[in-house]
């Protein structure tokens, strides 16, 4: 059995498994009908996904699966099958190598409920947008369903939902802790982040003949094996004793986080495994990490190490249909609808927000794709989609602007422990330089064919005011009417729980915007989201927000409130009342406050929609327990009138048409600013 942490081998260097053949599928066949047309007998893998196959480099099973096919392996798709049987998981007969298990581009249970725990009745990654269509916790259903049909085909779990759910972790939609889903799901193998790497390592030892047990490796994969007799193990129980550890012995060290049953019945336990897991993510000096499940130890290899740019451009220049599959004939798939026009230059983020998932999944690092590739990736879409008006909807990633950023010094990026670059201020060893960003734009707009390139995805604010010609070439190049920002909060309290800057860099960014808005002749406006509910927020805390909305004039029609969503720092804070930014140890943990009555909960939204009257009956009870009457009445200092319009306040929360007084901005359910 191999020991862990071996050298990773570059992506576009391994010998295809087959001779290329003509030319690549014009999709990933989905029936035996497509297999006989491409002469295959049979599938060397077979992804099953939760959602539609969409052949486009934003779904991650058309990545995985036009990667495999690159290097030389059959593969095909099974997706949304109906999973009450294990008939639907034999369409395309038994693989050679294994099921890929994939639960979508969302985790099944952030997709299928609200954060209310509410039933949502569509989903965006299914044709006509219909809800319903995978089972809750889809992973371990499909993975259930691929045994049944063909018993000894190994099984590899993949994705968002499996990423979040490698460990033991605390699941808001049964209120407990479970087991890591490849303990549920009883696969072979887990492999969390955007797994290029580890999928292409897997297909290929597979291929030559190993066991998914040879395969303890492998960066970025999580199995059940016992720790190795040359492995050193250091208990979680002193974070501080285990980095003198690493010091003392390096390489041949791995960390025991709690056991699965420990975190079970100690939340200050729980709390802990957290905090190391976030510790221990950095691709540069990141230990092994070993859980107990019973009697197995679930033993997770330190995360993948990044795409260089020439891997991000092979991975996007594969020759993606960019289209639906055709058996969905013209049934509208809105998630493709909405991202058919765009284009990603970029993936992962440093800034680490507490309440998001995208570091756990995606890393902190930034990886990066050329310009080259982003302006051919541009001109494919200008040359193959028939419905292209010359507008690229959004150019990003999942910030817009981190682009070609990175530690100054790779000595330091490489033992850095700092779960975020920007908080509590921006590091001084971070770049962060728009130069090669406004560089693209002026690029991009130069295409041939191409009339606006628009910035949808989310600008990161403390970032931008560091240039101020980003910000003016943003304004009058990128932006349509409005650009979303996410300050999230005006609050110190909950903008610490959440690793949020404070309210005075969104001021500095409004500034430089509406300067820049003025000097381009152009009338644009900020749409600013805010948290409700979210760990470490009081009362109080949401007051003030309220009344700093009332004072700048901001009225949302759409608001959100926090959802606990799998392995994210900010769950760890909901489920424990324990701050895991902080050191953790039995009576001495640093207490966080945790919003989880509905009366509660409910009220911190309705203080995000202070204008609403189905909202005043609650405010004006929660003013007057907080002692702050004061704030009932009429005058623009106060927060809620005195007295009720008729037939308003019998369901506080429900959305109605409110009259907007002069000058005063509305955010529609569609997020576009009215000013009335």
């Amino acid at each position: 059995m191999d020991t862990p942490a071996r050298a990773e081998t570059p992506l576009i260097s391994w010998s295809r498994h087959r001779a290329r053949p003509g030319r690549a599928a014009p999709f990933l066949p989905m029936s035996r009908a497509e297999m006989t047309a491409l002469g295959w007998d049979a599938c060397d893998v077979v992804l099953v996904t939760g959602d539609a196959y969409v052949d486009h480099p934003s779904f991650g099973m058309a990545i995985v699966g036009r990667l495999l096919e690159s290097q030389g392996f059959r593969v095909g798709i099974i997706a949304q099958p109906d999973w009450q049987s294990a008939e639907p998981f034999k369409a395309l007969g038994k693989p050679t190598l294994f099921f890929g298990v994939t639960a979508g581009n969302m985790d099944s249970m952030v997709n299928r409920y609200t954060a209310d725990r509410r039933l949502r009745h569509d989903d965006a990654y299914t044709p006509g947008g219909e809800g319903g269509r995978r089972p809750d916790r889809c992973a371990i259903v499909y993975a259930q369903r691929c045994r049944e049909a063909f018993k000894d085909v190994p099984i590899v779990l993949g994705g968002i939902e499996a990423s979040l759910r490698r460990i033991a972790h605390y699941d808001y939609w049964s209120d407990k802790v479970r087991r890591s889903v490849l303990a549920d799901a009883k696969a072979d193998l887990l492999l969390y982040g955007n797994a290029e790497r580890a999928v292409v390592e897997v297909a290929h030892r597979l291929a030559a003949g190993e066991a998914p047990r040879d395969l303890a490796s492998i960066r970025g994969t999580a199995l059940f094996r016992r720790v190795p007799d040359d492995y050193t193990e250091l208990h979680a129980d002193d974070l501080d004793s285990a980095d003198q550890g690493a010091a003392r012995r390096p390489g041949d060290t791995v960390i025991r986080l709690p056991a699965c049953e420990q975190v079970e019945q100690d939340r200050e336990a729980y709390a802990r495994a957290s905090r190391v897991l976030h510790r221990e993510s950095n691709p540069g000096n990141a230990r092994p990490l070993v859980q107990r499940h019973g009697d197995r130890d679930l033993w997770l290899n330190p995360p993948p190490i990044p795409l260089t740019t020439s891997e991000m451009d092979a991975v996007y220049d594969l020759p993606y249909a960019r289209a639906p599959h055709p058996c969905y004939g013209d049934a509208r798939i809105p998630a493709w609808e909405m991202i058919k026009f765009s284009v990603t230059i970029m993936r992962g983020c440093f800034g680490g927000c507490t309440f998001c998932s995208i570091t756990e999944h995606e890393g902190r690092i930034i990886q990066n794709r050329s310009e080259g590739s982003i302006l051919r990736e541009i001109e494919r879409i200008r040359d193959s989609a028939p419905d292209f008006t010359g507008v690229i909807s959004d150019i990003g990633g999942p910030t817009a602007n981190m682009y070609r950023m990175a530690c100054r010094d790779p000595k330091i990026e490489a033992a850095c422990r700092r779960p975020s670059c920007v908080f509590p201020d921006i590091c001084p060893n971070l770049n962060t330089s728009h130069d090669d960003l406004i560089r693209l734009y002026r690029k991009v707009r130069e295409v041939k064919g191409v009339r606006k390139v628009m910035v949808a995805s989310g600008v990161r604010y403390d970032l931008a005011v560091e240039s101020p010609e980003y910000i003016r070439e943003l304004v009058a190049h990128h932006v349509g009417g409005y650009l979303k920002i996410a300050p999230e909060h005006t609050e110190r309290g909950p903008l610490d729980k959440m690793m949020k800057p404070g309210i005075g860099a969104y001021d500095r960014f409004r500034q430089m915007f509406d300067a820049a808005a003025k000097e381009a002749g152009k009338k644009y406006y900020l749409i600013p989201y805010f948290i409700a509910a979210h760990p470490g927020t009081t009362d109080e805390d949401m007051m003030n927000l309220a009344l700093w909305l009332k004072k700048n004039r901001y009225r949302a029609d759409q608001v959100q409130t926090f959802l606990p969503s799998p392995m994210a720092t900010a769950t760890a804070m909901y489920h424990t009342g324990v701050n895991p930014l902080r050191g953790v140890r039995h009576g001495a943990s640093d207490k966080v406050e945790a919003i989880k009555g509905l009366r509660q909960r409910r009220l911190h939204k309705a203080f995000l929609r202070y204008h609403d009257p189905d909202n005043w009956p609650l405010l004006r009870e929660a003013l007057r327990q907080m002692g702050r009457a004061d704030l009932i009445g009429s005058r623009p200092d106060q927060l809620v009138p005195v007295h009720q319009p008729p037939g308003t306040g019998k369901a506080a929360g429900t959305r109605r048409p409110v009259r907007q007084p002069g000058g005063t901005r509305r955010f529609t359910t569609k997020g576009l600013p009215i000013t009335k």
